[in-house]
């Protein structure tokens, strides 16, 4: 009869105790629902694409994950994973000190600076003196959100949140609002879009701040999920290793937007 000690024995309990029903069951992966492009957008049929939903097929591939994509309103999805609506979270979101509070992250899986997107006849830029007077946008439970309140509210004429980054840009084409702040990936579509090159340019990218804006862009899941956080981070670097990674990215960006 072969003897486990102690210690390997209640290792091997506490593993089983934190790993969810992987084998065999569906992995809900939750997204924000409203089309967030490149990263998730739906085609003509309402099918989902787009860069997040190519590399989450990828990741699920690679850790043997059986996914089901899981749309989730983008105010509520934090919720939905620690009351087990959803499995895990890749939407785009930051691995910050607050969310780390109330659930887990992945390795990052992207890094991409934020930047300030303005109107090309509107005088402004990413600091607090050339705010002073203007309508900035940004989208209400981001850390665009935080990073906005936090460093431009004071000087800023007026703070106008919106519940989609879409709302905002289109307020920035019609002359709402003066400038917006987001993540520089989700901005370039909107750059390169008929609307947004008669309209707008990137007015540079906003000063560091680690603790609001983070490290870069993880997967969350709920805390103490050991062994799916171990299959999901072996599945990144695996991707990043074998080349897959860089030829999801090619199709949608002419850089590595892994970051430093």
């Amino acid at each position: 009869m072969k003897i486990l000690n102690k210690h390997a024995l209640i290792g091997s309990l506490m593993t089983l105790i934190a790993m969810p029903a992987m084998a065999g069951d569906t992995i809900k992966v939750g997204f924000a629902a409203e089309p967030y492009p490149p990263f998730s957008y739906t085609d003509a049929s309402g099918t989902w694409k787009g860069w997040e939903i190519e590399l989450m097929g990828a990741i699920c591939e690679t850790a043997a994950l059986d996914c089901k994509i899981t749309p989730i309103a983008w105010d509520g999805i934090i919720p939905a994973l620690n009351s087990k609506k959803i499995d895990i979270i890749m939407a785009s979101m930051s691995i910050t000190p607050d969310r780390l509070k109330v659930i887990d992250f992945s390795d990052k899986y992207y890094n991409t600076p934020a930047v300030i997107v303005g109107d090309k006849n509107v005088d402004i830029g990413t600091t607090a003196k050339s705010m002073k007077g203007k309508i900035l946008g940004v989208q209400s439970g981001t850390i665009h959100r935080k990073y906005v309140l936090k460093h431009f509210a004071d000087a800023a004429d007026t703070i106008k949140e919106y519940q989609t980054q879409d709302e905002a840009n289109q307020d920035l084409v019609a002359g709402r609002i003066d400038a917006l702040q987001a993540d520089s990936l989700a901005m370039m579509d909107f750059i390169n879009s008929d609307q947004g090159i008669a309209c707008c340019e990137i007015k540079g990218e906003v000063a560091a701040d680690l603790e609001i804006l983070g490290p870069g862009i993880g997967v969350g899941l709920r805390q103490g999920e050991t062994a799916l956080k171990l299959a999901i981070n072996t599945a990144i670097k695996t991707l990043r290793d074998n080349g897959k990674y860089q030829s999801i990215s090619k199709k949608y960006f002419s850089f590595d937007p892994y970051g430093k």
